[in-house]
């Protein structure tokens, strides 16, 4: 939700401020901004999991993503794109056991 409210801000990057991408952030404004949204839990790398997670359930190839997120195996993709309950039990209903 947060992210998707961000789409389209900026050209080239997902976070901006006044029009500028956001390139760092601080441990304390990271978690000052979750504070005033009520957020708990979630850290800044929980960011790359929903990345490579949306790419995976839009069908975006496994060596495909793992070029476009720097991974060096496949290994590594898998344990950061995940498919939701909703895409496995599409894929479940689609079985013609």
């Amino acid at each position: 939700m947060i992210v998707a409210k961000q789409h389209g801000k900026h050209r080239t990057h997902v976070f901006s401020y006044e029009g500028k991408p956001i390139t760092q952030a601080s441990t304390a404004a990271w978690y000052k901004a979750l504070k005033r949204c009520g957020i708990e839990d979630f850290r800044w790398h929980d960011l790359r999991h929903t990345w490579a997670s949306w790419h995976a359930q839009a069908g975006t190839p496994l060596f495909v993503l793992q070029e476009l997120g720097g991974w060096e195996s496949a290994e590594m993709v898998r344990r950061y794109a995940h498919l939701s309950t909703t895409h496995l039990a599409n894929y479940a209903r689609n079985s013609t056991l």
